[in-house]
C-alpha cells in the first residue's frame, strides 16, 4: 500500500469502472510501473482519488489539465500526476451566470438517469435540454420519472415522454417503497458508471440513497407553492453501490445552458432534422416557404409545435454560447503566447 492511501474493502479497478477503452491507452511499461486512479470527488484545492490500493487526496495544481469527477489519471510511484487519460464520455455546460466559461460536470459515464418528478415541476422542454447534454456526451440516456406516489396517472406522463422518441428508455420509480427502484437495476451492473441529472427537488438524492442502500445524501422537501426543490446535494462524488455500479449524484441545476452541443441537439431532435432535409429549399427557415416539410408536419399534427420551438431555442442558445466560448479560447491562447514571448525575452535579457 502506498503512503497516503486509505484502504477500502475489495477495491479493484474493475469496480471503479476501468474498461478496455482505458487499458488500451497504456503501454505495457506504463501498466507495470504506474498507477491508474479515478477522481471520485473534487474540491477547489484538492480532489479525492481511488485506486486498487485505496483512496487518497491529490492537491490541485495550476499546471494540471482541466479535470472533473469520473476522470481517469495516471500516477507515478510517488503519487504525482503524469497525465489524464482520454475520456469515453464527458458532460459539460456553459458555467452558470453571465461569464463566458465552460464547466465540466462529469466524465466517463455509461448511463445518465435524467430524473424528473411527477408533479407540477414536470417539464418536457427541460427533459429535451438534458437529453441534448447526454446525447452530446455520448452516454446512454434513461428518463426516470420519480415521485410516482404523488401522481394518480404516471402512465400518462410516461406516454408524453415516450412520444419524444419511441426508442427512449423511460422508467417510473417510487423512492418511498421497497423495491420501487428495481426497474433501474439493468443499468447498475458492476463496473458501470451512472450519473443522476435533474433540477433541484426532482428526487435525485433520494434515488441515490435507494440505489446505495443507505442515506449518504441529504434530502429535503419541495416548496409547496410551486413544487420546486431546494439544493440538498452540494458536491459531486462517485460512490459504489451494493450492486457494483458507481453512482454520481450532481447538485440540482436551475440553469443548464448548452455550449458546443450541436451534435447533442441534432440527436435529440433527429425527427426535426430529418424533416428539414425534406424541405424544398436547402436554406428553408421553416416559416412560410413553399414546400416546407417542417411546417407541414406541424400543421398535420405529426410534429408538436412546442417541440419545434424548443428545438429552435436550444439550437440558437448552443450556437451563441459556442461562439462566445470559441472567442474566449482564442483570446486566452493569444494571451498565453504573449506571456511566453515576454518570458523568453526576459530570460534573454538576463543572459545578456
Amino acid at each position: 500500500m502506498r503512503r497516503g492511501f486509505t484502504v477500502h474493502n475489495e477495491l479493484t479497478l474493475a469496480n471503479l469502472g476501468w474498461q478496455p477503452f482505458f487499458q488500451q491507452q497504456l503501454s505495457l511499461q506504463e501498466w507495470e510501473e504506474f498507477v491508474p486512479a479515478r477522481i471520485v470527488e473534487q474540491h477547489r484545492s484538492e480532489m479525492e482519488i481511488a485506486t486498487s490500493s485505496g483512496h487518497a487526496i491529490l492537491a490541485v495544481l495550476p499546471s494540471m489539465p482541466a479535470l472533473t469527477v469520473g476522470d481517469w489519471i495516471l500516477l507515478d510511484e510517488h503519487g504525482t500526476l503524469l497525465r489524464a487519460l482520454e475520456r469515453k464520455s464527458c458532460f459539460r455546460r456553459k458555467a452558470a451566470g453571465t461569464g463566458i466559461k465552460e464547466q465540466l460536470l462529469a466524465a466517463n459515464v455509461d448511463t445518465a438517469f435524467i430524473v424528473c418528478s411527477l408533479n407540477e415541476d414536470f417539464n418536457l422542454n427541460r427533459i429535451e435540454r438534458y437529453l441534448s447534454v447526454v446525447n452530446n456526451a455520448e452516454a446512454e440516456p434513461v428518463i426516470v420519472l420519480s415521485k410516482a406516489d404523488l401522481c394518480s396517472d404516471p402512465d400518462a406522463f410516461r406516454a408524453e415522454v415516450q412520444r419524444l422518441d419511441s426508442m427512449l428508455c423511460v422508467e417510473v420509480v417510487n423512492n418511498l417503497v421497497h423495491g420501487g427502484t428495481a426497474v433501474l437495476r439493468p443499468w447498475c451492473r458492476p463496473g458501470k458508471t451512472v450519473v443522476l441529472l435533474g433540477s433541484s427537488g426532482a428526487g435525485k438524492s433520494t434515488l441515490a440513497n435507494r440505489l446505495l442502500g443507505r442515506d449518504l445524501q441529504a434530502t429535503g422537501a419541495i416548496r409547496e407553492d410551486d413544487a420546486k426543490g431546494r439544493h440538498t446535494t452540494t458536491r459531486r462524488s462517485l460512490v459504489e453501490t451494493p450492486a457494483g455500479a458507481m453512482i454520481l449524484d450532481t447538485p440540482g441545476m436551475r440553469e443548464l445552458q448548452l455550449a458546443d452541443c450541436e451534435q447533442g441537439v441534432a440527436t435529440t431532435f433527429a425527427d426535426i432534422e430529418e424533416l428539414a432535409r425534406q424541405c424544398r429549399f436547402g436554406d428553408c427557415a421553416h416559416n412560410s416557404e413553399p414546400g416546407c416539410a417542417v411546417r407541414g408536419a406541424i400543421e398535420s399534427g405529426e410534429l408538436e409545435e412546442r417541440r419545434y420551438l424548443n428545438y429552435c431555442k436550444l439550437s440558437r442558445e448552443q450556437a451563441l454560447n459556442s461562439a462566445s466560448l470559441a472567442e474566449r479560447r482564442a483570446a486566452d491562447k493569444k494571451r498565453g503566447r504573449f506571456y511566453k514571448t515576454i518570458q523568453r525575452e526576459s530570460r534573454g535579457d538576463k543572459r545578456a
